[in-house]
């Protein structure tokens, strides 16, 4: 237990520091957080010592609430939870004036507004339809007048905490984006060279089973690649910071092309770890390439590796001025690399082992891939 604690301080340590440090994750939710008790500071202010409201809570809960990881988020959310909130007070404002007993219309009110609540238009939100139904039901004397300040406190606690969020630093997450794509094009550059290295071993069927299970990995990698992707697009809508939109539209072609090279590689990857993995499962065990041609195609893979590396930091390093050419460069030596080995797989035998035919269809795909990382630039020119 102590040993938990102490690494939970520790990384909470850590995440202070990354703040503190530079733009990040951890100072996204440093300054939403901030943004967040302005929100409530500024709609208990108004409500309270403005408005003299008789209910002045409701609007700094209301605006803690609102103030969501974007813009668009928070109108969205801000729309759902008022249409929420006056559901549950009009049903249960009346509920309570008509049937005079708290406890009764509770019995009756309740599993309406859950009912109504559960309506897939209001989201998430529809749960304060029921909150906000027993927060008036247990005050003392539902009446109309509290009902209408109730729902006017709310929407002045929506309008608060969306204009916070909009005003000031509005979010626009393209940080996410760019260490997703990142992580994909790290995972696969490494697998492709982990495969390299391990081939001129002895491997087994556990190692290329470890193989796969990493291949497999960047598929998930991908799919949150695109979440967040899919998330710096909803940032930009209705976000008044106009550069920061900006970047935001400029980035998103070149991520998604990003993307679909990388899942073609992922598909590249799966089938050549999957082939390894068959072959060290067979009994007796596949015949392993002899070093004429298992050298040249460790060399292949491995260069496959850097010029993915290469294409990524055609994306993931604008200030890069000469990515391009380095990966183009890569490319040449790769496709060079593809035909020398695709030219001895030529010259076997047809009485040779049956890993030539097996490595031999690969590069089939491997050429495929090796064309998509030039066939059209990230950027463009």
């Amino acid at each position: 237990m102590r040993e938990t604690s102490r690494d939970e301080v520790t990384a909470l340590g850590r995440a202070a520091r990354r703040a503190w440090q530079g733009p990040g994750r951890e100072r996204d939710l440093v300054v939403q957080s901030l943004k967040a008790a302005l929100a409530a500071l500024v709609a208990w202010l108004i409500a309270s010592h403005w408005l003299n409201a008789p209910l002045s809570f409701i609007a700094p809960w209301v605006a803690v609430l609102l103030v969501r990881s974007t813009v668009y988020e928070s109108l969205a959310q801000a729309l759902q939870q008022a249409v929420a909130i006056t559901l549950g007070t009009v049903l249960a404002t009346a509920g309570g004036m008509a049937l005079g007993d708290p406890w009764l219309a509770m019995v009756v009110v309740l599993p309406v507004v859950l009912l109504l609540g559960s309506w897939p238009r209001l989201g998430d939100q529809g749960m304060y339809a029921a909150t906000t139904a027993l927060f008036t039901l247990t005050s003392p004397g539902p009446s109309l007048d509290s009902a209408v300040a109730r729902v006017l406190e709310s929407l002045l606690g929506a309008a608060v905490g969306v204009a916070v969020n909009m005003l000031v630093l509005p979010p626009v997450h393209l940080r996410d984006t760019h260490r997703a794509v990142a992580q994909a094009v790290q995972e696969a550059a490494d697998t492709l060279r982990a495969v390299a290295e391990g081939l001129d071993e002895a491997w087994d069927h556990d190692r290329a089973k470890d193989w796969d299970h990493r291949a497999r990995r960047l598929f998930r990698l991908l799919d949150e690649a695109r979440a967040a992707l899919r998330h710096s697009r909803e940032s930009e809508r209705l976000n008044p910071a106009r550069r920061r939109r900006a970047r935001v539209r400029r980035m998103r072609a070149p991520y998604r092309r990003t993307l679909s090279v990388l899942e073609e590689l992922a598909a590249y990857l799966t089938d050549l770890t999957r082939t390894l993995a068959e072959a060290a499962a067979e009994e007796p065990a596949a015949p392993r390439p002899d070093s004429d041609a298992l050298v040249p195609y460790q060399r292949f893979l491995s260069e496959v590796a850097e010029a993915v590396d290469a294409f990524g930091r055609t994306v993931l390093d604008e200030d890069d001025a000469g990515a391009r050419d380095r990966l183009r460069r890569r490319v040449e030596e790769v496709r060079a690399s593809h035909d020398r080995l695709r030219r001895l797989l030529a010259g076997k035998p047809a009485g040779e082992p049956e890993w030539v035919a097996l490595y031999g269809s690969l590069l089939m795909d491997a050429r495929r891939l090796t064309d998509a990382l030039w066939s059209e630039p990230p950027y463009d020119e």
